[in-house]
């Protein structure tokens, strides 16, 4: 077990060491603003101990300290998990076929044929549908003048998306949002570990059936498109597809899903800002970083040290679980001015929502996409939106953001004119 060089545990201030981040009730508990400041400024390389006989990991909290390590793939790797629950479980094990958990050569080959699978031309297709889905989603919304925002657009659009890229049929999207939303995080304080795990075979089971129907009948599909390619001659097995499936159904509904859901609870709250976004005084692009920033919905992800590594005063020993914050580094002081302030105009806004180096999200041009047309549908069809109640919270140590969102929509009556045009 590694001993904090910097300082050790006994000198690390209580409001620090009393904080549990496997604990998914801390996020909802305690103030984690402060919380990163602090450690930033002083624990920029914090020992996290042991907490119910899992290991302990180390916490990386600063901007250029999470980038060094996104980069670095010599020393560390991501083929012992990259997330909490597999790296406190000893591993992940996907390792080696599914692309996150993937290093090395293989990680290039497979990297590469994903990317393929997401070429310009289905890309552009897909973009195309977002912008209708979203408009006439929110259009539909504003119109019922009340409901649930999270319920009703945000949790549909993305799962359209990626489920129509993957060739998943429209009958069975509802019965994946509810796998996906209880894989990596909970309604309810309460959800046992084992329910996540079942969240996450059920995912996988559904994806081996799939696979085998496009092996006997091809589509347009991206996993048709899978089934159909190799790597140096050999092709994919059936366990490559449906583990990068998973990857991909995750990922492609959870950072859009939980980002317009912030994005609209946040503007309710920031009327200046969202006066900027309605008259057009800042561009989509930026508007859409700087959700994407604010929001920052994975919280971490994780890598394990291969060798010893010296950083912020410290030393990470082989063997060490090293975890990388982006909701700390998208709030760093010496890298955004006034990160506390949400300013759709911020520019540059080099955030790290997606991660970075050679695992950097491979849905991101995606849902900068949804993201984008969420925000400009809003723009177009309303006038703005009122929270009639209270959202909840969902509760994890990887995700952050809201399951609910209860608003009311001021219609733009000259903008609803045009939804159907």
């Amino acid at each position: 077990m590694s001993v904090q060089t910097a300082m050790s545990r006994e000198e690390v201030p209580e409001e620090i060491s009393a904080v549990n981040l496997v604990d998914p009730k801390t996020y909802l508990e305690h103030d984690m603003d402060a919380y990163w400041r602090r450690l930033r400024a002083d624990h920029p390389l914090h020992w996290h101990p042991p907490v119910d006989g899992a290991p302990g990991f180390w916490v990386v909290s600063r901007y250029a300290d999470v980038m060094a390590l996104y980069r670095d793939n010599q020393r560390l790797t991501s083929e012992k998990g990259n997330v909490l629950v597999t790296l406190l479980a000893g591993g992940d094990s996907a390792a080696g076929q599914m692309l996150a958990v993937t290093d090395g050569q293989r990680h290039k080959d497979l990297r590469n044929v994903m990317l393929k699978a997401f070429s310009p031309r289905a890309l552009s297709k897909v973009a195309a549908l977002v912008r209708v889905n979203a408009r006439r989603m929110i259009a539909e919304a504003v119109r019922r003048g009340e409901g649930d925002f999270a319920a009703e657009v945000a949790q549909v659009i993305p799962l359209t998306t990626v489920g129509g890229l993957l060739g998943v049929p429209v009958k069975d999207h509802a019965y994946l949002l509810g796998l996906t939303k209880s894989s990596l995080s909970s309604d309810e304080a309460d959800q046992a570990p084992e329910e996540a795990f079942l969240a996450r075979n059920e995912i996988l089971l559904y994806f081996s059936d799939l696979v085998a129907e496009r092996r006997a009948d091809p589509q347009d599909d991206v996993i048709s498109t899978l089934t159909a390619s190799d790597i140096n001659g050999v092709p994919l097995t059936d366990q490559d597809i449906v583990f990068n499936c998973y990857s991909l159904i995750l990922g492609g509904d959870e950072t859009s899903r939980l980002t317009m859901i912030d994005s609209l609870y946040t503007l309710s709250r920031e009327p200046e800002q969202w006066k900027r976004l309605k008259e057009g005084s800042v561009t989509l692009e930026s508007a859409t970083e700087e959700a994407l920033r604010w929001a920052t919905p994975a919280m971490n992800f994780g890598r394990t040290a291969l060798v010893d590594i010296e950083m912020a005063g410290g030393t990470i020993k082989a063997g060490d679980v090293v975890t990388l914050w982006n909701t700390s580094a998208n709030r760093d002081e010496s890298v955004f001015d006034d990160p506390y302030v949400l300013d759709l105009g911020r520019s540059p806004n080099k955030h790290i929502t997606f991660g970075y180096g050679p695992h950097f999200c491979l849905g991101a041009y995606l849902a900068r996409v949804e993201v984008k047309e969420m925000l400009d549908a809003m723009r177009t069809f309303s006038n703005g939106v009122e929270l009639t109640g209270e959202p909840r919270r969902i509760h994890s140590n990887l995700m952050t953001g809201m399951s609910t969102l209860p608003v009311r929509f001021l219609p733009d009556e000259a903008g609803l004119a045009t939804a159907d045009s």
